[in-house]
């Protein structure tokens, strides 16, 4: 990937992945994010707050050898599941992606490509019982959605500017960045902990028995690096997944392995009511362990209610996205989803986010 790599959301889960592959592969890259990132985090970093349109062009049109956009902002509203089909929630993301490229592109003549990402909700997963396996060439869904907008954007300007894109498709992407709002690692961490604080079982929280697959956030860096190059996904949607299939009530040993812990049975529970008040647990957890200084709230913020979603919604039996369209086009890596969660929890204890 030639020239400089421009990571809109640097500090959310997607956005800190694609850094780090950026420069792993000795790649020129720049942040964008809202926050400050903590000293010492690699890559240059630009504050900037894309719902403002001046504060790009301030922050932004200065920007030179821009040869790739990975945009992986995301404006979610306090309440997920009705925020997601709330037509100011579209407008939002919506502008914040527009303001980014009018900022950007003046500047940067040889941009050559922009991956964007969607995921499943594409399909209707919110909604209920999607298609099994749900497929890229699949007509669009009639709900509201910010994926439409953003993606009728791109294929306007793309139309009249020369660059190519790239739309990802995820499932619930495996990776950790603290207050995202879909961060499935956190909810599972902290309730793993303060169940394990408090002297319980580990008690898997949900409904049923849902088949459904994840994407570890490595592969999916590693996907958006080969789609920048690749003439193969050039203005392609791919679904992009681990690989194989899963119960969450059957990986929940891979939790209870990270955490030393037994496996209680199973009890229904709304984790987004009952989670927040196990506040001074958790600072009780962060002063014992010496971890990083973070409250409950600033770590898992409303992925509770992602977490709920997940392993409690009763209008579907399976989420299955097919992946041939990648593995033809010529990404073929995968990886084992109990690995990857099993990784990415230890790595979360390792760097102290979590309790050892």
């Amino acid at each position: 990937m030639a020239g400089t790599v421009l990571v809109a959301g640097a500090l959310g889960i997607i956005g800190r992945a694609t850094m780090a592959q950026a420069i792993a592969a000795g790649k020129d890259a720049i942040g964008l994010s809202r926050r400050a990132p903590l000293p010492g985090t690699p890559g240059r970093f630009v504050s900037v707050d894309l719902t403002e349109a001046a504060d790009c062009r301030a922050k932004l049109a200065d920007l030179t050898g821009i040869s790739h956009i990975v945009y992986a902002a995301l404006f979610e509203k306090p309440d997920l599941g009705a925020g997601w089909l709330e037509a100011d929630q579209i407008a939002t993301n919506l502008a914040m992606l527009r303001n980014l490229l009018d900022a950007v592109e003046p500047a940067n003549p040889d941009l050559k490509h922009i991956t964007v990402l969607q995921g499943a909700k594409a399909y209707g997963v919110h909604l209920g019982q999607i298609p099994i396996p749900a497929r890229e060439n699949a007509p669009r869904h009639i709900h509201p959605n910010f994926y439409w907008a953003q993606e009728d954007l791109i294929r306007e300007r793309q139309a009249r500017a020369g660059w190519a894109w790239t739309i990802f498709r995820p499932q619930v992407v495996l990776g950790f960045a603290p207050g995202s709002a879909m961060n499935m690692l956190a909810a599972i961490g902290a309730y793993a902990a303060i169940s394990r604080a408090l002297g319980l079982p580990l008690v898997y929280p949900g409904i049923g028995h849902r088949i459904t697959e994840a994407t570890d956030v490595r592969l999916l860096a590693r996907a958006i690096a080969w789609a920048a190059e690749a003439p193969g996904a050039a203005n392609e949607t791919f679904n992009i997944t681990n690989g194989d299939v899963f119960v969450w009530q059957n990986i929940w040993l891979v939790v209870a392995r990270c955490f030393d812990m037994d496996v209680g049975l199973p009890h229904p529970m709304p984790l987004a009511m009952i989670m927040p008040g196990k506040a001074e647990v958790w600072d009780a957890l962060v002063r014992n362990h010496g971890l990083v200084a973070n409250t409950l709230d600033g770590l898992v913020g409303s992925s509770w209610q992602f977490a709920d979603f997940a392993f409690s919604r009763t209008h579907s039996t399976a989420s299955l996205l097919s992946t041939i369209k990648i593995r033809q086009a010529g990404f073929a890596d995968c990886i084992d989803t109990e690995e990857s969660l099993g990784w990415e929890l230890a790595e979360l204890q390792r760097q102290r986010v979590l309790p050892p």
